[in-house]
């Protein structure tokens, strides 16, 4: 098994956007950051903030990613109501190919 930054940064994203896991995921990335225990300690200048901005980084741009998703998909949803209440026809943004034909 080879480890590569691609691999955990696919691994992490994948856990995060699981409805099942997501606040745990998010629990323990902020326990982290707080955590004096870290791969790299804070205590060395400079490295030891390496992997709290990456991760704090990875995680600002998975939730603001899934906040915005969810905020597109329920004004998709809002969008394709008629005022009556019933729904209407809703695009799906395809393309329709339609050969025309003259009528004299």
């Amino acid at each position: 098994m080879k480890f590569s930054i691609q691999s955990l940064y696919a691994w992490y994203r994948d856990v995060l956007r699981n409805p099942k896991y997501r606040w745990w995921v998010i629990l323990g990335t902020l326990v982290y950051l707080v955590s004096p225990f870290d791969v790299l300690p804070d205590f060395i200048p400079v490295v030891g903030q390496i992997d709290d901005v990456f991760l704090l980084t990875l995680l600002v741009s998975e939730v603001s990613g899934l906040v915005i998703e969810g905020w597109k998909a329920r004004k998709g949803d809002l969008g394709t109501e008629v005022p009556n209440g019933t729904e209407g026809s809703t695009s799906s943004g395809s393309t329709i190919d339609v050969d025309a034909v003259s009528v004299k």
